[in-house]
């Protein structure tokens, strides 16, 4: 049982809550390198503060408060220079850690600055996009996932902000048998609904077991379905929630390999910007568009339609609706757990365990401080997934991935490499 003081302790992620220090110890993606190349400042809402990331014009990335403590304006319209950025109000400049470096009003030999400061924070590279950092010095590294460095690969990442607290759609990827429900007998509804005849998925079918194993950076969760051999990916490998805030699938195809990740960055207690971010490695020898592999593509995924009502006929935004009907932070003291919650409550314990250790002054799961370790971290997950077995123009348009803006290119070049790969695939002789 949890209770309400317990919830607000897992929920919170301002500065100074249990939840929001363990929080600060992790890297979160905050934009694409692209978006930076053609602006000068960006502004950034992460874990409950108003911040402001910008390039100086030596191209130098910084992460600094919103507010000029002068007078409170935006920093978001400041003057970049060679070594940091110029308030627009009054020129005060200031440095990537926040230091305020020069105030051009004041008379000559004024100390006045270095009693002047703004929140400075790190700010880092990987993958094509930008992340920030709002913990203690010294940060440890961004881990270096197989699908943000995995060369050469077609990379985008859909984004939705979702007015729901972070936790609530982490504890989703912890729940297999949502998928039986959620995806599966609802998508049936919903086309039953459209054409008047019920389809049958094989998404829908049966849980006969369920099982969870953590590891050094989180927990897999593996399933079995009905009909299913335990030989099954799903059963045998299964796939990582990647602590605390990212879901890895995988799913291999003939001629091509993806890596997806689901991102959770909290922004505040009832809001998170939810990113899809998506690899395609293309292993057969087939023509990419040129632009499909210079940068990550951002692009919107709406999850609702204009009347408000949840896009439920795509799988994506059927968890959407799940997430955010429990509330903007799900009330926990009044849930009845069953069986089927296994993951869910040892998410939670995890998330208390990891708690008591940053409160006891020790690094949380997953920090990463050797480079040595930190090469590649291979994700290994079930890339043969029952439930990603339609065809691919079938499983593009059904997610999240119909919003990509270069999605039918993405189809063709993938629907080549498989024709590609299996006309190529060598014939055995039976003897």
């Amino acid at each position: 049982m949890i209770t309400e003081s317990d919830n607000q302790r897992l929920t919170s992620v301002t500065a100074g809550t249990p939840g929001g220090e363990l929080l600060r110890r992790y890297w979160y993606p905050i934009a694409t390198a692209g978006e930076m190349r053609d602006s000068w400042t960006k502004r950034v809402r992460l874990l409950g503060e108003d911040l402001v990331l910008y390039r100086d014009r030596s191209g130098r990335m910084g992460l600094i408060g919103e507010f000029c403590p002068h007078r409170r304006a935006s920093m978001a319209y400041g003057i970049p220079a060679i070594d940091g950025i110029r308030c627009p109000y009054h020129g005060w400049k200031f440095d990537t850690t926040g230091a305020c470096i020069e105030q051009p009003n004041e008379p000559e030999g004024s100390t006045f600055k270095d009693k002047v400061s703004l929140p400075g924070y790190a700010v880092g590279e990987l993958g094509g996009l930008i992340w920030g950092y709002l913990g203690p010095q010294p940060a440890p590294l961004i881990p270096k996932l197989d699908g943000f460095v995995v060369e050469p690969a077609i990379r985008m990442i859909g984004h939705s902000l979702v007015p729901c607290n972070w936790l609530q759609i982490m504890e989703n990827s912890c729940d297999p048998v949502h998928t039986e429900w959620l995806h599966g007998h609802l998508q049936e509804f919903v086309e039953e609904q459209r054409d008047g005849i019920k389809p049958s998925f094989a998404i829908s079918k049966h849980h006969v077991a369920i099982a969870f194993d953590e590891f050094e950076y989180g927990l897999y969760k593996r399933r079995l379905y009905e009909g299913q051999s335990e030989d099954a990916d799903d059963w045998k490998v299964g796939h990582p929630v990647f602590f605390p805030n990212l879901l890895a699938v995988g799913m291999r195809r003939d001629g091509s390999r993806t890596y997806s990740f689901q991102i959770r960055v909290p922004i505040d207690d009832t809001n998170t910007m939810h990113y899809w971010y998506n690899a395609y490695a293309v292993t057969a020898d087939v023509d990419v568009p040129k632009h499909m592999l210079e940068e990550v593509t951002r692009y919107e995924v709406p999850t609702r339609k204009e009347n408000g009502d949840f896009r439920v006929e795509m799988l994506d935004a059927q968890d959407v609706m799940a997430w955010v009907t429990q509330g903007p932070i799900a009330k926990r003291e009044l849930e009845k757990l069953g069986t089927t919650d296994r993951g869910v409550i040892m998410f939670r314990k995890m998330l208390e365990r990891e708690i008591a250790k940053v409160e006891a002054g020790q690094d949380p799961m997953g920090t990463i401080r050797e480079p040595e370790k930190n090469t590649v971290i291979d994700l290994h997950v079930e890339y043969d997934k029952s439930m990603m077995s339609d065809g691919i123009a079938s499983r593009l348009y059904r997610a999240q991935a119909q919003f990509y803006p270069h999605v039918k290119d993405l189809v063709a070049v993938l629907e080549a490499a498989q024709t590609k790969a299996r006309a190529e695939r060598p014939l055995t002789t039976a003897r």
